[in-house]
Formats: C-alpha cells, sequence, structure tokens
C-alpha cells in the first residue's frame, strides 16, 4: 500500500493521474484520492479502476460525476461542499483542466472564496514536447481544434503567426483532415511530430515535414490518444500592415485574383488568405472612390 490516509483541509483539490501508465501516478496524488471527503471524476470508471490498481478504498464514498453533460449542475453542488468538506477531482487522464470540464469547477471554486490546490502529475502536452523533439523554449497549446473544415481552417490560420511549438490533440479519425488543413494553413515545410499512446505499450512518435506527416497518414488511421506538435515557421511572420500595403500597391494595376497570387508569392503566404483580405481591400479602395 503506497498511500497515506491523513485529514485535509475544506475545499476544491484537483489531482493529476496517468496519462497511460497507472504507475505514473504519484504518491502524493494517491494520498489525496485516500483522504478526501468527496471525490469526483470525469469518467467514474477510470478514476475508481485507478484507485483499486493502488488499493486505495473507497471506504463509503461514492464517486461523482462531471462532465460536459453534468457540470451546469453538479458545479455548483460539489462548489457548496468544498466550502465545508475536501473535495479531489481528477479528469479522465493527465491534469485537470486541460481540456477538460474541471476548469468550470475550479472558476467557481475560486469565484465562492473555496481554496483550490493542486496534487500534480503526468501531462500528455508536456510529454509530447519532450519526446517530440521541436524547440521547447515556447509553446502554445491549442487543444481540440473545431471538427468541421471551414472552422479549424479559420482556427489554423489563427496559430499561424505564433512564435512558438504549437501543441495540438487530435482524434485518430481526423488526424489526416486536420494535418492536411494544417499544410494549406501553415505551409508544407514546419517540421511536425505525431505523439501516439504516450507512457502506453505502444507509445510511437513520428517525425518529419508537415507535408510528410500529412501524406502518411492520409493513408494510415492510427489507433490511440494523439498529439501533434508543430514547428514554427523558418521565416519571421509577416505582419497584417505588411500585407496590406502590398495589395493596396498591387490591386492598383491588377485583378483581385492576380493581386491575391502576386502578394501570396512574394511574401510566402497561403493564396486563400491573401485572397480573402484582396477582396476586403478591394471593396473599400471601390467605396473610397465612389465606384459601385
Amino acid at each position: 500500500m503506497n498511500h497515506v490516509k491523513t485529514t485535509l483541509a475544506p475545499g476544491l483539490w484537483f489531482v493529476g493521474v496517468p496519462i497511460g501508465t497507472a504507475r505514473d501516478i504519484t504518491l502524493r496524488a494517491l494520498d489525496v484520492l485516500a483522504s478526501a471527503d468527496v471525490l469526483a471524476a470525469e469518467d467514474t470508471r477510470s478514476l475508481r479502476k485507478l484507485m483499486d490498481i493502488h488499493g486505495v478504498p473507497l471506504e463509503g464514498r461514492r464517486i461523482e460525476a462531471l462532465h460536459e453533460h453534468s457540470k451546469d449542475t453538479q458545479v455548483a453542488r460539489l462548489v457548496a461542499r468544498a466550502a465545508d468538506e475536501s473535495v479531489a477531482y481528477a479528469s479522465e487522464a493527465g491534469m485537470p483542466l486541460i481540456a477538460d470540464p474541471g476548469f468550470e469547477l475550479g472558476r467557481a471554486a475560486r469565484a465562492a472564496g473555496v481554496p483550490v490546490t493542486c496534487a500534480p502529475g503526468p501531462s500528455a502536452v508536456l510529454t509530447a514536447l519532450v519526446l517530440g523533439g521541436l524547440p521547447t523554449d515556447a509553446f502554445h497549446f491549442g487543444g481540440f481544434l473545431p471538427a468541421t473544415r471551414s472552422a479549424r481552417l479559420r482556427a489554423l490560420e489563427g496559430l499561424a503567426g505564433i512564435d512558438g511549438t504549437l501543441v495540438l490533440y487530435e482524434s485518430p479519425k481526423r488526424l489526416g483532415a486536420l494535418l492536411a488543413d494544417a499544410v494549406e494553413r501553415l505551409g508544407a515545410d514546419r517540421q511536425t511530430a505525431v505523439c501516439r499512446e504516450l507512457t502506453k505499450r505502444f507509445e510511437e512518435v513520428k517525425t518529419g515535414s508537415l507535408q510528410e506527416m500529412a501524406e502518411f497518414y492520409s493513408r494510415e488511421t492510427p489507433k490511440g490518444e494523439i498529439v501533434v506538435l508543430i514547428g514554427r515557421a523558418e521565416a519571421q511572420a509577416v505582419r497584417e500592415i505588411d500585407i496590406d500595403d502590398a495589395l493596396v500597391s498591387a490591386l492598383r494595376d491588377m485583378t483581385v485574383k492576380d493581386a491575391a497570387s502576386f502578394v501570396a508569392e512574394s511574401l510566402g503566404l497561403p493564396r486563400r488568405r491573401v485572397y480573402q483580405r484582396a477582396l476586403d481591400i478591394s471593396r473599400d479602395m471601390k467605396r473610397d472612390d465612389g465606384s459601385d
């Protein structure tokens, strides 16, 4: 038995749990799970299984479910209990609040003046950064991008200029589509790592250019949990004002289509991004000239 039952102060205790291998849990996390008055989890079955593996008894406690469909009612109930009791919350895997409904619980507890603390543990984000081989001096966690292509393209557009490694979660079925859209919006040459089943038996990290990864996963549908790392662009991000100035100049002598193609090629940007901006600027120029 590797846990110690202690008396926990009232409040909300976030507990980091393994992302794969059950033995990655910390001793302090086991102590909190053994000692809390109230247990809550994104997935009650996975927490119960983890506690069974490590010999942490429920001792009459019931694990409360907190997920997207129950959070509206459960958040208020758990915060009310945390005012007088110790409430421990665990995600299905990894650190609480990272792509997880526990965020609303933490925010509500702080607003109510309930103490909040954390027994930290594994994180798929940091584990992927360690194994992926891409720069770690600066990174941006984008979580799961939208499932629809149009919304996903807009999201990638917003990530294009970030000066750091992008960290994304994705389902196996949508991985190929994500990578193909990333090629279109971010460029084909960015270094990329696809990390699968981290800390588990079939852990795998594949690396290459974004184009190479997109081509590979257009043919292969992997299994398991996926973290995608995309390196920063080699060239410094072009400022919006530079794009606008170049388009205004080009539109004096060219059609919208030709101006967009010329500026996109000159600045090394995706043509679709520049074309949309060219349309907007062209309309503004016509309005200023009094044209229809």
